[in-house]
């Protein structure tokens, strides 16, 4: 079979699609926006706008109407917007808007900048600009009172939505808030709600979290973390924050926003949107140092140009390397990203090159328990690796783009693709799990992996109204496709197993001597069509969504080379599992809006998740099934909750319950799903600024997981491990008023206590982590300058991590991070 020559014509399609896509974007471009065009004549449209903050208003009319609005936080701080409802031109209503507030606008077709003076422009330009746009390029909403927060982000087909007309628990921190909090990757940031947790540490293989006690990137790494609105397009392993302007946290299965994800996580979704040019040239360097010896280095550089600043520019360029986390280890990193957008008068334009290297050595691994054992060793130090030796290579690349064009004021469609090469080797070590002193048995393999991945959506939006209720109409379509290589060799004869220990561990035995590379172990086509309308009644007092989106799951397993403990390679290519089936996933949301500044919400919705193909074995016993395909499954989600915006500090409380089927393996060592789990839980939020200066982040989750139904009934009614009953955060950022520019800030992480288990026999306890750091703003030789010092894990806690697949890592100990940033 020419496996090789098949997986190269597959892939040189997605890039075929890429390139005519290209080329119309840069047809339309020429046609509608480089040349210098009279401003479009603007048509009535419905608008209806309750009085609210100017900011939240500004964002209300770029949902409404094609204008895209370009101001400074700090400009509309303050300003209350008076009601706006009615058939109005989008320019008389942005007038009635800004009345009486003293704000200035200028106009080039549907782009709009706010000014009130010289020294407010002045200001603005220091701060950056915010875009306000009713499509899906561009959609940055407001900083929050803070700025670590936004006032809204994108819902997917649902289109940009503030916090506070969303029937959805939702969070969107932004890139001020990654950079004070110096942050290294994707787990870092989102670990700031209290409903997420990492459940492996920094320096490890890759990094998973779970959202609501549900795993997210549990089969192959963050393939379900979307970005720019599309999945599978992101290093599998770890992202680093280099790349992102925005990081948007949906709480609650996102079938209908943006179709299924990849591994069908139901606890909530992650998106990304990447970094794009500012009106302001930027040039900005930035160095680092990570104890123990891991420095880095990053270039961040920005233009705007053409007439208007229509054409942008951003580059971000990444290398990191040394010792870290774990003793003799080196966790190096190579990324680069090109960022090139258009904004138009009708037509919007974008496209992201992103190239990324990892190389680690000596990473931090996970390990199971052995059988029997119900006693789990004290944790060891944080910068143990239990398998001196390992390392890991990782390369990914991908290109994407897309494109919006306003066929009318209130007509709208998108298109948007992406491509991503993966290219994955590691030693990967096995042997027995540990007993209760520790002791455990070690081999060395290998598992490699490619990945070829082609995601992309369409849709298009319609706003109108009936009689005296508006409308939000959206159709929308997703294709995903991937396939996966895979290739294992096993530990070879001869070389026997090394005792080891967790606390002193061996240095692992020799690799196999036949390594070959992998070939097709699966593919998977997810494709979907949804409709949502969202209806407004009573000035926007009252918003009802409903919505549903038919997906459709194609999944086939191939066996694939594994090469035994005498170095013959198996028969490989033979099917060995299909699933084929479709199920509709209906969404109903409604927000009540009793005052201004407060929303009442519910919502139902179900969520559809591709069935995983059954991996190889665990704690070195080999699954009966291996390379079965699980058959699909729903999700449903019940949640209800409140939102009060008090001007500067905003406070959530929500209610949710979701129910999923739950997977284990039985007494015949088969992988399969068996009863179900069902999570019931509150979250309380707190964000935003207490006094000038001094933010808050706070909140508080409490979980009550059972287990349902299960195989014998033998676990009924216990816990689902690795699900803490109750998680808190505390973060304050203080601006020092005794020295200008020097702010201090503190974080403090508490989970409960959580098994191990689902017996629920083996209980980790509860730990708390303490984080502290200080930043310095200033100017040298005329030069902005910041500088930044961190502390993570300030007391050096000792605790372990329980993954998604029962397995257990030591956490990273207490971390030192320093930087510098330079703009010139």
């Amino acid at each position: 079979m020419n496996t090789a020559n098949t997986r190269a014509a597959a892939s040189a399609r997605p890039r075929t699609l890429l390139v005519g896509m290209t080329a119309l974007a840069l047809a339309l471009t020429a046609a509608f926006g480089v040349a210098p065009t009279a401003r479009a004549q603007d048509n009535t449209v419905s608008i209806s706008i309750a009085a609210q903050p100017l900011g939240d208003a500004l964002l209300k009319l770029g949902e409404q109407t094609p204008l895209q609005i370009f101001f400074a936080p700090d400009l509309v701080a303050g300003h209350t917007a008076r009601p706006v409802s009615g058939a109005l031109t989008p320019e008389a209503a942005l007038q009635q808007l800004l009345q009486g507030t003293g704000i200035q606008y200028a106009r080039n077709g549907n782009n709009v900048t706010l000014s009130s003076s010289a020294q407010a422009a002045a200001e603005a330009t220091r701060l950056g600009t915010v875009t306000v746009s009713g499509g899906i390029l561009g959609d940055l909403s407001p900083a929050y009172a803070g700025g670590q927060v936004a006032t809204g982000g994108s819902m997917g087909i649902l289109g940009a939505e503030n916090v506070m007309d969303t029937p959805f628990s939702t969070v969107n921190y932004t890139s001020d808030l990654l950079f004070e909090q110096q942050a290294r990757t994707l787990a870092d940031v989102i670990v700031n709600d209290p409903s997420v947790r990492s459940t492996t540490s920094t320096g490890g293989f890759g990094e998973d979290f779970v959202i609501r006690g549900f795993p997210v990137s549990s089969n192959y790494g963050l393939s379900d973390v979307s970005v720019n609105g599309l999945y599978g397009l992101v290093a599998p392993s770890r992202l680093p924050v280099q790349i992102m302007e925005r990081v948007e946290l949906l709480k609650g299965p996102g079938t209908l926003m943006r179709g299924m994800s990849p591994n069908g996580n139901v606890g909530g979704s992650v998106n990304i949107v990447t970094k794009r040019a500012d009106d302001e040239p930027l040039n900005r360097v930035t160095l680092g140092y990570m104890s123990e010896a891991n420095l880095t280095a990053q270039l961040d550089m920005g233009r705007r140009f053409g007439e208007d600043n229509a054409w942008g520019l951003r580059f971000n360029g990444m290398k990191r390397g040394g010792e870290a986390t774990t003793k003799d280890g080196d966790q190096g990193l190579e990324m680069m990203a090109l960022g090139v957008d258009y904004r138009g008068d009708r037509v919007r334009w974008s496209m992201d090159l992103i190239h990324q290297e990892d190389v680690l050595k000596n990473v931090r691994s996970q390990i199971g328990l052995a059988a029997g054992v119900v006693d789990l060793p004290s944790p060891p130090d944080g910068d143990i690796n239990f398998y001196p030796g390992t390392r890991l290579s990782q390369r990914d690349s991908t290109i994407m783009s897309r494109l919006e064009y306003d066929f009318t004021d209130s007509v709208t469609g998108h298109i948007g693709m992406g491509y991503r090469e993966g290219k994955n080797r590691q030693l990967f070590p096995g042997g027995t799990g540990m007993d209760a002193q520790g002791n455990f048995t070690a081999n060395n393999r290998f598992y490699d992996t490619d990945s070829e991945t082609f995601s992309g959506d369409a849709g298009i939006v319609a706003l109108f109204d009936t009689g005296a209720i508006g409308h939000r109409l959206a159709l929308g379509a997703t294709y995903f496709a991937q396939e996966q290589g895979i290739s294992y060799s096993n530990a070879p004869a001869g070389i026997p197993a090394v005792p080891s220990n967790i606390y002193d561990p061996a240095p692992l035995p020799s690799a196999p001597f036949v390594r070959v590379d992998p070939e097709r172990a699966s593919k998977t086509h997810l494709i979907s069509f949804a409709i949502t309308d969202t209806l407004s009644f009573a000035q926007d007092s009252v918003l009802l969504t409903l919505g549903a989106r038919r997906q459709t799951v194609d999944t086939d397993s191939y066996s694939y080379p594994m090469v035994d403990a005498a170095g013959v390679v198996g028969a490989y290519g033979n099917k060995t599992g299909s699933y084929r089936a479709s199920a509709i996933s209906p969404v109903v949301g409604l927000v009540i809006k009793p005052v201004e500044n407060v929303s009442l919400y519910a919502n139902y919705t179900e969520g559809l998740s591709k069935g995983m193909t059954v991996g190889l074995q665990r704690n070195g016993n080999p699954y009966a099934n291996t390379g079965a395909v699980l058959k699909p499954y729903k999700s449903k989600q019940y949640e209800a909750g409140i939102k009060v915006d008090w001007g500067t500090i905003t406070t959530t409380a929500a209610l949710w319950q979701i129910e999923r089927p739950f997977a284990v393996v039985d007494a015949s060592n088969v992988y399969d799903y068996s009863g179900k789990q069902r999570n019931r839980g509150l979250e309380l939020n707190a964000y935003g600024e207490i006094q000038r200066g001094l933010r808050l982040m706070a909140g508080a989750s409490f979980i009550d997981s059972k287990l349902r139904n299960t195989q014998g009934g033998t676990t009924d009614g216990n816990r689902s491990y690795g699900v803490p009953a109750s998680a808190y955060n505390l973060g304050l950022d203080w601006d020092t008023p005794w020295v200008n520019g020097l702010s201090l800030d503190g974080r403090m992480i508490r989970t409960s206590s959580m098994y191990f288990d689902n017996a629920n026999q083996i209980s980790l306890p509860g730990t708390t982590i303490f984080n502290v750091g200080a930043r310095y703003r200033t100017e040298i030789a005329g030069k902005d300058v910041v500088f930044r010092a961190t502390i993570d894990n300030l007391t050096d806690k000792r605790y372990w991590l329980v993954a998604s697949n029962a397995y257990a890592t030591n956490a990273a100990g207490r971390t030192f991070m320093l930087s510098a940033s330079v703009d010139f």
